[in-house]
């Protein structure tokens, strides 16, 4: 595999910015639905299991997001370091079309499937 051009680098730091963007801006808007249900507010006891169940959803949303975002910034400062597009563990260089879909993801395909196998 070759290592990234220019363009690509400079395509993929884009792309890695605005999905920032659109994390911080997603995260700002879904705090309120992983606020606490009220217990003292009249409601039926099954819509305040359902109100539970999607603080629940909200709450796991937002882990993912979070993480997603950190794993965005991390990437993104690997490449002002010029560290970025090469596997953490095998340091051989990920595939352009790999990072397109997952431009965060810090593995090449075959080092992430083996550590996924020993799961």
């Amino acid at each position: 595999m070759q290592a990234l051009s220019e363009i690509q680098l400079d395509e993929l730091q884009e792309m890695m910015r605005n999905s920032c963007r659109e994390l911080e801006e997603l995260l700002a808007s879904s705090s309120e639905s992983s606020k606490p249900v009220a217990l003292d507010e009249p409601i039926g006891r099954l819509s305040r299991m359902d109100a539970m169940q999607q603080q629940q959803m909200a709450i796991a949303s937002r882990r993912s997001q979070t993480q997603r975002l950190q794993l965005l910034r991390n990437a993104l400062q690997a490449m002002g370091r010029d560290h970025y597009g090469d596997c953490r563990l095998c340091e051989e260089p990920i595939g352009y079309q790999r990072l397109k879909v997952r431009p965060e993801t810090p593995f090449c395909l075959a080092c992430q499937s083996r550590s996924e196998g020993e799961r």
